[in-house]
């Protein structure tokens, strides 16, 4: 589904981004978008680079170059604690959570006052967004099942207020009922205002979900546009998304 973004201004604006993990060099000139009420999705193949991607935006890379702006101020030289106070959430892809705390107390280490033009999030509005998480408030997180960690890792994220959440593979490993709950959660989050950037290797979720498309092959875009042109671009999905 589309966002309302129009022609608003990008919320979160990459230009010219090379990344090194040692000597080998992962990302080449990468150049993205987002903006407010819009979900992003960050495609390729395993090794394309997306993670990677994620993680120099939110200064995880210290070996990194480039221009990287968030709501019109350049935070590419912010350490990632720093880029997170400025609103930007990142749920990565091995979910991180606090498996000895119940999922009650994963959720209020996240907690964080309210910022200017962000959603709110209480813990009420968590757990309409992601209800299957009301039952298991008391429960340890080591105690959950891989898709409840995953929305208990968004649902933590979120309660820090972003106004921009990059997320890692949120389908990969998770039953398809699991995938169905955060196709609706991330189109709730658009309605919300929310900017989503979205690394994911699952198709069919981010088609119903995401309104445009950048894609990855060894570092490099190789396609951008909007989502619809690319599902029906078969020559395009043949070239960078199958093994």
């Amino acid at each position: 589904m589309r966002g309302d973004s129009g022609d608003a201004p990008p919320l979160l604006s990459v230009r010219g981004l090379d990344a090194w993990y040692g000597r080998a060099q992962i990302l080449f000139d990468v150049a993205l978008e987002v903006r407010a009420g819009e979900a992003v999705a960050l495609m390729g193949r395993n090794g394309a680079g997306k993670s990677t991607t994620l993680k120099a935006i939110m200064g995880l890379v210290p070996a990194r170059r480039g221009a990287i702006a968030f709501d019109g101020r350049r935070i590419e030289r912010f350490e990632p604690y720093e880029i997170a106070r400025a609103g930007v959430g990142y749920v990565p892809e091995d979910r991180r959570i606090f498996a000895d705390l119940t999922v009650r107390e994963n959720l209020e280490v996240g907690r964080r006052p309210p910022r200017p033009g962000a959603p709110v999030w209480t813990l009420e509005r968590i757990l309409a967004l992601f209800p299957a998480l009301r039952e298991l408030l008391d429960r340890p997180g080591g105690r959950t099942s891989g898709g409840e960690q995953q929305m208990l890792t968004v649902a933590r994220t979120l309660m820090g207020n972003p106004r921009l959440l990059l997320l890692d593979e949120p389908s990969e490993g998770v039953a398809p009922i699991v995938v169905e709950r955060m196709a609706a959660a991330i189109e709730a989050l658009k309605a919300e205002g929310l900017a989503l950037l979205v690394s994911e290797q699952n198709l069919p979720f981010v088609a119903e979900v995401c309104d445009r498309v950048y894609v990855l092959e060894r570092g490099e875009v190789r396609y951008s546009g909007a989502m619809r042109d690319f599902v029906a671009d078969e020559a395009a999905r043949r070239a960078y998304l199958t093994v």
